[in-house]
């Protein structure tokens, strides 16, 4: 029986690497939940990213099988900036939430357009319900910026994306001593998961 020549060898191990790569590729993909947000402006679609803020993402999709987001607004909404949500009912009453989440912003991931990342406070590690959607690249929200710790950045929109604009683009006013509200309320109706 003929050995193999060294090339050929070699040949059969990157096939077979190139192979094992590209099935935690699909592995990955194939894994990667989505949840659609069907709000008053019309369904937003994201695709959510596990290996990069696993905490974040199972946090997420706690909120979203609690059904903690159905009948929440987008309670800010800054063109040019962000659209933010998750957090108050119509009337700006703030929901009970479970325990914040550790800070996942070193994962690779930037915040830009139509990405969604998690709102928190200046303490890094307080995220808990509300998350927000980029709606230009706002690369001064990525780690370690603005101050020494950025912000998660867990998935992005993959339909939907005329929603986000359609959202970013509403008048908005202060209302409960609150800024940047959209004087009709947008409404997240219901967060579900979706299969691809």
């Amino acid at each position: 029986m003929p050995i193999p020549s060294r090339r050929t060898a070699l040949t059969a191990v990157i096939l077979a690497s190139t192979l094992h790569l590209a099935g935690i590729a699909s592995a990955q993909q194939a894994s990667a939940p989505r949840v659609k947000l069907h709000t008053s402006a019309g369904d937003i679609v994201v695709e959510l990213a596990p290996d990069k803020a696993p905490k974040t993402v199972d946090n997420f999709l706690q909120y979203v099988r609690d059904k903690h987001y159905d009948g929440t607004v987008f309670h800010r909404v800054i063109d040019g900036f962000m659209i933010q949500g998750g957090g108050f009912t119509p009337e700006l009453q703030q929901k009970p939430t479970r325990a914040p989440i550790p800070l996942e912003a070193n994962n690779g991931l930037k915040n830009d357009k139509y990405t969604i990342a998690m709102a928190r406070t200046p303490n890094p590690n307080s995220a808990t319900s509300q998350f927000f959607i980029n709606v230009k690249d706002n690369a001064m929200l990525n780690a370690p910026n603005p101050d020494g710790y950025g912000y998660t950045v867990f998935g992005k929109v993959v339909a939907g994306s005329e929603v986000v604009d359609k959202i970013r683009a509403v008048r908005t006013g202060n209302k409960n001593g609150m800024q940047d509200v959209p004087v009709e309320s947008v409404t997240i109706l219901s967060a579900t998961p979706v299969a691809k």
